[in-house]
């Protein structure tokens, strides 16, 4: 598969506990872009964060949260990214999302 030079960031931000179909939301959406043939999605997960409602999420031991930051990439031309976005659509509740136009230096390995 090749990607575009001029291409896309999708990134998703949610929560931990977002869940969509009683599965976790970052699963659900990382399998749809596998569906859909998208280049590939990564999922990282924050040690602290915030988001629209201001509620302090953090990993310290004193202050233990069950719904950590979330943030899944992806990385594809312009067309597939946005007719993913139609399919994320229904899944998301509340979170973030956010596009970015990015060049794409290197995908894999030709060799």
């Amino acid at each position: 598969m090749r990607i575009p030079r001029d291409a896309l960031l999708l990134r998703i931000f949610l929560g931990e506990s977002d869940r969509f179909e009683g599965r976790p939301l970052y699963e659900r959406i990382v399998l749809a872009a596998r569906e859909m043939h998208l280049a590939g999605a990564t999922v990282l997960r924050g040690p602290m964060g915030f988001g629209r409602s201001s509620r302090l999420h953090t990993a310290k031991i004193l202050r233990l949260s069950e719904d950590l930051p979330i943030v899944v990439e992806i990385v594809d031309g312009e067309d597939r990214i946005r007719a993913f976005l139609d399919a994320l659509e229904p899944m998301m509740g509340s979170g973030l999302v956010t596009l970015e136009k990015v060049q794409v230096l290197r995908y894999g390995d030709d060799g």
